[in-house]
């Protein structure tokens, strides 16, 4: 069983961000530093409509670097409640994923990635 879980896209300034998401009614939900090699590399901050369990999550990339409406796109989440039988499944329809599911983050959820058609990428949350 299958649940939408959130979308992804870069932003550039969040404090514009956040002012402009919560005029329109969404609510600052949390942030999660993204750390790696200890530098601190991103900063997640989800965002979501009172009521609702879906999240906008707008990511931060401390490097200073700008987007385009290109490649401002990131991912769609969808949690699933076993990634191993999930990507078994998959693969009976010639779907793989990008890499081995792998965690972020020590204590995190496992996840992975595939593609669709199109090439978007689409990121698979183990729920249980």
């Amino acid at each position: 069983m299958a649940r939408y879980l959130h979308t992804m896209y870069r932003i550039t300034d969040f404090d514009r961000s956040r002012a402009f998401y919560e005029a329109l009614g969404f609510e600052f939900r949390r942030e999660l530093p993204i750390v790696r090699n200890g530098e601190l590399e991103a900063t997640n901050y989800f965002f979501g409509c009172p009521g609702d369990d879906a999240e906008l999550e707008l990511t931060f990339n401390h490097d200073g670097r700008t987007y385009d409406n290109g490649t401002g796109y990131g991912h769609i989440a969808i949690g699933v409640e076993d990634l191993a039988a999930t990507l078994a499944a998959l693969s009976t329809k010639g779907i793989e994923p990008e890499k081995p599911p792998y965690r972020v983050r020590e204590g995190g959820s496992l996840l992975c990635f595939v593609r669709d058609p199109d090439d978007y990428r689409i990121e698979l949350i183990e729920r249980a």
